[in-house]
């Protein structure tokens, strides 16, 4: 069994921001229209059949994220090796996926928190790029911005090819790799 997370935050001024982007992946996936959701564990939670797995969207605000996850891991009994966590990531150019396994907080603040509500940082990421902010511009307003016209042109695109590749990692088992560019422009 494996519980996938998506990081966001809720509400309709962060729909279709930079921090937001795992949740417009998970509304990609193939089967999230099956996906019969349950208010629980600070947040909303499904199962899928096929592949067997748990789905967690936190409704904590990103940065408190572990409070969420912590909760659903105790509840259903699962460790960080059934763990994978979806997450935007200024390290990688916008369209760029990774698959990764452990590591730190990168300064990202759910993974941050999860790490310290949940005791340890061995668990899958699946980090999409959102690119790094311009020499001039602070993270914290770069993350809860939106994207540029040009991004946002490509935004499902992006979106829709992850979500196929989450889903072959997930029915393939999980296998970290290299960087994988989907998009080039």
């Amino acid at each position: 069994m494996i519980i996938s997370t998506y990081l966001g935050n809720s509400g309709r001024k962060y729909e279709r921001t930079r921090h937001n982007i795992a949740w417009m992946m998970l509304e990609r996936l193939s089967f999230y229209s099956r996906l019969n959701w349950i208010s629980k564990f600070k947040g909303d939670y499904a199962r899928a059949a096929e592949p067997e797995s748990i789905h967690l969207k936190p409704a904590t605000l990103m940065n408190n994220s572990g409070e969420s996850l912590a909760a659903a891991l105790n509840f259903f009994k699962l460790s960080h090796q059934q763990l994978i966590v979806v997450h935007d990531d200024l390290e990688l150019p916008f369209g760029t996926i990774q698959l990764k396994k452990g590591g730190g907080a990168g300064g990202h603040n759910g993974l941050r928190s999860i790490i310290k509500l949940t005791g340890g940082a061995d668990f899958y990421r699946f980090r999409m790029g959102i690119s790094r902010p311009p020499a001039n511009r602070e993270v914290s307003s770069w993350v809860l911005s939106r994207f540029s016209p040009d991004e946002e042109a490509h935004l499902d695109d992006f979106c829709r090819e992850a979500a196929e590749i989450f889903e072959s990692a997930l029915s393939g088992g999980l296998k970290p790799g290299n960087k994988t560019q989907i998009l080039n422009f």
